[in-house]
């Protein structure tokens, strides 16, 4: 195992795909940040769900394509085709597969609602959080050096199926949601007072 304990960073950079050193607080850095805050979540996430559960395994593929596409934010776009790993837009369409198969289990009840229930599903809200937070240092990034296609849409997916996921859980173990109030399209409008 190489060294964990390096000093190379010790004076504020860090390393990144073709040997460049760049700031600590680079927003490829920051991107990268929360990224990798993002799969921790999912492997605590992952921990809790028995490995005979089919979404031990998608989760489990969702984190080693986090590591991949970690490795293609931590390279600039124009040393991008020396970097082995790729990003595939298949990830979008099987995040988007997936979160549809779990909406379709579970009831539509128009609320927005508080985050928690049971742990597992309170874990997968917080991990929405968090893949919301890595779309936002990505786009920051994106204005600075295109990344590669579907890499930021791919993230924004996995906070809807993690919300879903969430929802999923506590449908399944039969736990209630605390709702905070209706989608704005279900709101009965105020009709207007008559004419005197």
């Amino acid at each position: 195992m190489a060294r964990i304990m390096t000093k190379t960073g010790d004076k504020g950079t860090t390393g990144i795909f073709g040997g460049e050193r760049v700031p600590k607080d680079d927003p490829r850095i920051e991107a990268n940040g929360a990224m990798d805050e993002l799969n921790a979540h999912l492997g605590l996430i992952r921990a809790h769900i028995p490995t005979e559960d089919p979404r031990h395994r998608f989760f489990g593929e969702v984190q080693m394509r986090i590591m991949q596409a970690m490795s293609l934010i931590a390279t600039r776009s124009e040393h991008r085709e020396e970097n082995p790993n790729h990003f595939d837009l298949q990830w979008v369409e099987e995040l988007e597969a997936e979160t549809a198969r779990l909406m379709a289990e579970i009831p539509e009840n128009g609320f927005f609602i508080l985050p928690g229930g049971t742990i597992l599903s309170a874990e997968m809200q917080l991990a929405r959080t968090v893949a919301r937070r890595a779309e936002r240092r990505l786009w920051t990034l994106e204005r600075l050096d295109p990344l590669p296609e579907g890499l930021i849409p791919w993230v924004n997916r996995m906070s809807d199926w993690l919300f879903v996921s969430a929802k999923w859980e506590m449908h399944q173990q039969g736990w209630p949601e605390d709702r905070w109030q209706a989608f704005s399209y279900k709101r009965k409008k105020k009709q207007p007072a008559p004419a005197e």
